[in-house]
């Protein structure tokens, strides 16, 4: 474990929105630099960094059923969007000084490695990131549930999703100016309450397998370090 931080190897989970900033779709290169210059921080401390992120600044596979496309086509372009997304933060991180790998669900040779679990392992092991692409590599998946799976594969000590909101509360903070923060809560009172952190498969097979999940603010400067460091900036989920 490095020393001052409680998590050694994690799995970072964005969402595509976050890449796109202020811009409302697309993504926006500041929002990439600024991901991988703390990144290379915690990386260059000795943490191990693997990375899922989504497609949602791109397209999203149930808004485009719900507008009548099959579903199983809808999210094999919004898997399509996700590579698109990591190709973008591996050029961020590469341009950061920090080594990175892309992994793929969905056989694409040319531009990224077919994901490999062991391989994806040891790159972790050589002090490089790795970034897991086209989710599962079949519709009917979230990325979240995808980062949920990485995380127990890859033996992750906590699973990290960045959030525009520093944790998760008993209601919509944006609506309800009285909303309390969870510090800790257990998965079953996440599904339960219906807290809706993440989706109900995802939640379940972090339970299942005894994953910590940590929700915290990815807009704070600095505030990556600050969580894998165990500092109260989010809520742990166990």
């Amino acid at each position: 474990m490095p020393d001052g931080y409680r998590y050694g190897r994690v799995l970072l989970k964005l969402s595509g929105e976050a890449l796109m900033g202020d811009a409302g779709y697309g993504i926006d290169p500041k929002v990439i630099d600024s991901l991988a210059v703390e990144i290379k921080e915690v990386v260059d401390d000795g943490v191990q960094v693997a990375i899922v992120v989504g497609g949602g600044n791109i397209f999203r596979g149930v808004a485009g059923s719900a507008n009548g496309m099959d579903r199983a086509q809808a999210d094999y372009i919004g898997m399509l969007a996700t590579v698109m997304n990591a190709l973008a933060l591996q050029d961020g991180l590469e341009r950061a000084g920090v080594v990175s790998r892309v992994q793929s669900a969905i056989e694409m040779h040319q531009v990224a490695e077919t994901y490999i679990r062991l391989r994806a392992i040891r790159h972790m092991e050589k002090g490089r990131v790795v970034i897991f692409a086209a989710g599962t590599g079949n519709p009917y998946f979230t990325t979240d549930t995808t980062a949920a799976l990485r995380a127990c594969e890859i033996d992750a000590d906590c699973m990290m999703k960045a959030t525009k909101v520093d944790g998760i509360y008993d209601s919509d903070p944006a609506k309800n100016p009285d909303a309390a923060r969870y510090e800790k809560i257990s998965y079953l009172d996440v599904l339960t309450k219906e807290l809706n952190v993440m989706d109900a498969a995802a939640i379940s097979l972090c339970k299942d397998n005894d994953m910590p999940l940590l929700v915290f603010n990815l807009t704070a400067p600095g505030n990556i370090r600050r969580a894998l460091k165990g500092d109260n900036v989010g809520t742990l989920v166990y």
